[in-house]
């Protein structure tokens, strides 16, 4: 009798594992909607600290369509401007106006130097690259467990912190496929963007990797809106201020 019971129970357990990753899932497609617009444009400052207190500054033009396309032009400062970056699913190029042509580049770089790299400037929605699982959460917040879906995802593992009440994402942590912590990105300062879209307006993100290093990026403006696949090739990266007119 007692074995049956035993069975019984583990049979529970393993019907009711996919149910908890599928909830873990449905809360992730809400963080991603609570994040951002599926199709967008977008002003962003991002600024990179050294341990010298030094900073550089850049801004970006940034559109997006659907869950894999995305470009971004950069504006300021005057070294870098009319370059442009193009992420399309896993795949990543950087447009140089004296070279007239895109170069090849991976999530892992970082064209702009400092924390974040160019994954995380340039991020998919967190569903189309991981699985979620729920991990032991708080009073005020869930936690999520992520998982990526291949090897070409920038980060094996995410660690993400949501609100409960409006499931806003507070923190992710990202590992290495060995457990080592690589960073941790905070997001603050909620802001009405408009829309129905109220989200954290800054992102920061340190690293143990660059200690005394410090990146920020911060939202000024986010705004619906549709795009031809045209503008999402390398032959229109050259072209994308066209859109500001």
């Amino acid at each position: 009798m007692k074995n049956k019971i035993f069975n019984i129970l583990g049979l529970i357990f393993l019907f009711a594992l996919p149910l908890f990753a599928q909830d873990g899932n449905k809360l992730l497609k809400e963080v991603d909607d609570n994040l951002m617009p599926e199709s967008y444009e977008a002003y962003r400052k991002l600024i990179n600290e050294e341990p010298d207190g030094s900073k550089k500054e850049f801004t970006f033009y940034t559109v997006k369509k659907g869950k894999d396309k995305i470009a971004m032009l950069y504006l300021t400062p005057a070294s870098e401007k009319g370059r442009s970056t193009l992420r399309l699913g896993d795949n990543m190029w950087l447009y140089v106006p004296s070279l007239n042509k895109p170069i090849r580049i991976t999530s892992l770089q970082s064209v702009v130097g400092g924390v974040f790299n160019n994954a995380d400037i340039m991020q998919l929605e967190y569903s189309v690259e991981y699985n979620a699982s729920f991990g032991e959460g708080t009073d005020k917040e869930y936690i999520l467990n992520l998982k990526a879906k291949n090897k070409t995802v920038a980060y094996d593992q995410l660690k993400m912190w949501v609100t409960k009440g409006d499931k806003i994402l507070r923190k992710v942590e990202a590992y290495s496929a060995s457990g080592m912590l690589i960073k941790t990105l905070e997001f603050k300062d909620d802001k009405n963007f408009g829309g129905g879209l109220t989200r954290p307006a800054t992102i920061e993100t340190y690293s143990p990797l660059y200690k005394g290093y410090r990146s920020v990026m911060i939202y000024q403006s986010i705004k619906k809106r549709q795009f031809a696949d045209e503008i999402f090739t390398q032959n229109y990266m050259g072209r994308l201020d066209d859109l500001r007119r």
